[in-house]
């Protein structure tokens, strides 16, 4: 049974290219928190190191934990399937860690649908302008602009789900978005006074959507 003394599951979202997994990285250094690492049927990025980025399997295996129930979330994004077991995650919330979440919005959603009775704070990380998440884009591992335009794209479908999130967070500069994130996290555990602009937050997703 949970209690008090159990961790906080902390969900980070964007769109591709906004930043999250470095910011969970960084957020992952703090003492009592550790990241939930995800199983993917993607091949690696050459930087990614398998069963410490990701749990890297094929489409078989992914579907038969899909058929045994093993997750606790899992959605397909670009033509791959990406998921997290639910068995290490538990084990971690009881011995009082606070588990780090990369995933998208469909995965985000599945978690808030299980209502575990386990604190949860959500994030969405945002890009400071759609010209400056096309540089971010066109400048990682990109095969071609044509995968940074698919990336564009798909970014007008997931801005749309921010409004579904605790807090929207955008990453102008990379410290201050990481600082501002651990101070609302502490904030939250703590119940301690939130640093947080809503209405400031609409109108730059306004101008991201206009």
């Amino acid at each position: 049974m949970p209690s008090v003394n159990d961790g906080t599951m902390i969900i980070l979202s964007s769109p591709s290219g906004a930043g999250k997994t470095t910011l969970v990285n960084l957020l992952s250094k703090q003492d009592g928190y550790e990241i939930s690492i995800s199983h993917t049927t993607r091949q690696p990025r050459p930087d990614e190191i398998p069963n410490k980025d990701y749990f890297f399997i094929n489409n078989n295996e992914f579907q038969r934990l899909i058929k045994n129930q093993e997750f606790l979330e899992y959605a397909k994004v670009f033509n791959n399937y990406y998921g997290t077991t639910r068995t290490p995650i538990i084990n971690s919330l009881n011995n009082g860690k606070n588990v780090l979440f990369d995933i998208d919005w469909q995965g985000a959603d599945q978690i808030k649908n299980k209502k575990l009775d386990y604190k949860l704070i959500t994030f969405f990380i945002l890009p400071p302008s759609k010209t400056i998440l096309f540089n971010r884009l066109s400048n990682r591992d990109m095969r071609d602009k044509l995968i940074a335009e698919e990336r564009m794209q798909q970014f007008e479908r997931d801005v749309l789900h921010w409004i579904n999130y605790d807090y929207v967070v955008i990453n102008d500069d990379l410290n201050k978005c990481y600082l501002k994130i651990k101070n609302l996290i502490n904030a939250e555990i703590n119940n301690g006074s939130k640093d947080y602009d809503p209405d400031f937050i609409r109108n730059h997703v306004e101008k991201l959507t206009s």
